[in-house]
């Protein structure tokens, strides 16, 4: 005989069938007759039984299903809750945690509203107010706001207008290392068989040097050893051959950057190019990073090379492609960090 889920029966229906069957057990039926008669599992009955021994007719009573009632959050609370998340770091409310998770959140409710939740309200709590997890982006302690916030709203924008009159065109300049044991990405496998890749063993690398301009221009070398100043330099003279129009370099404040013979070599050369500084600690302000992770995702981290020319090939052969698309380097311009700088014409 098939049995059928109590629960599905009305509160005043379930309490009732409760009853009868204790009953009946109770004048001399068997539990697995009273299982059969009324339709239901046989631990069923046991469970009712034992609640009946334990806390009389009362235990058998119906309850309010659903969540249990509690006390919601305020909506003024809930504002300042999400302000808090908004504006400051857990580690600044003296919170034991470096991002806000769940777990986070929900000491923080606790701390500022007095209310303890579990991790699953707070989960409803911060999806009902848009939140979502993702992953943050990376600031150096040493940055400065304010020199940031100055060079959006006065130093970049002074230099646009220069550019415009000398009409020049904006070079956004960087560099970077590549290892040739750099992995990203993700692979697919059976359920709990961890995917491997095959590698040498050896360790090898070479760098990059590169600049971009909002209109899809991309110049850029590749060389192995040191990044020094006189890299640096052959960089910067061989742009100046190429650029269709003066280069206006703008970098970051690496030593070899502000050098003294390079230096030199730009006040020589003042009325064929100039170089401007960020801020400090600011690598987010530079779109010339996007190319970076891009060269480091496709050319290095989804290609395997076995020795060092494998590598520079592979490298050089990627950004090679990347300087016949402009479309692909403008598209780096439209990360909401360096859109500040697609909007300049320059």
């Amino acid at each position: 005989m098939n049995t059928s889920d109590a629960r599905t029966l009305p509160p005043v229906a379930q309490e009732d069938l409760r009853r009868k069957a204790v009953l009946a057990v109770r004048t001399g039926k068997t539990q697995g007759e009273v299982a059969r008669l009324f339709g239901v599992a046989r631990p069923t009955v046991n469970k009712w039984c034992r609640q009946h021994a334990l806390g009389g007719a009362r235990a058998l009573a119906s309850r309010r299903r659903g969540r249990r009632p509690g006390k919601a959050l305020p909506a003024s609370q809930a504002a300042r809750v999400r302000r808090l998340i908004t504006d400051r770091y857990p580690e600044q409310l003296k919170l034991p945690f470096a991002l806000w998770t769940r777990e986070a959140v929900q000491q923080l409710i606790a701390a500022e509203c007095g209310l303890t939740v579990s991790i699953w309200t707070v989960g409803r709590y911060l999806r009902d107010w848009g939140f979502t997890p993702q992953k943050p982006a990376r600031r150096a302690l040493e940055q400065d706001p304010v020199a940031v916030q100055r060079w959006l709203r006065e130093e970049y924008p002074a230099i646009v207008a220069q550019a415009k009159r000398e009409n020049a065109e904006i070079y956004w300049e960087d560099e970077m290392g590549l290892r040739s044991d750099h992995a990203v990405g993700r692979s697919f496998a059976p359920r709990g068989c961890t995917p491997t890749i095959v590698m040498t063993g050896q360790r090898f690398g070479c760098n990059v040097i590169s600049a971009i301009t909002n209109r899809g221009r991309l110049n850029f070398r590749v060389f192995r050893g040191r990044f020094v100043t006189k890299t640096y330099l052959d960089f910067l003279k061989r742009l100046v051959r190429q650029a269709p129009r003066k280069p206006f370099v703008i970098t970051d404040g690496h030593p070899v950057h502000k050098a003294a013979a390079v230096k030199r070599w730009l006040e020589r050369n003042a009325d064929r190019i100039r170089q401007f500084l960020l801020p400090a600690y600011s690598p987010q302000l530079n779109p010339d990073e996007y190319l970076n992770q891009d060269v480091k995702s496709n050319a290095v981290g989804s290609r395997r090379a076995t020795h060092v020319a494998e590598l520079v090939d592979n490298v050089r052969g990627y950004l090679a492609g990347t300087q016949r698309s402009p479309q692909i380097v403008r598209n780096y311009f439209h990360a909401e960090p360096v859109r500040y700088a697609a909007a300049a014409d320059a």
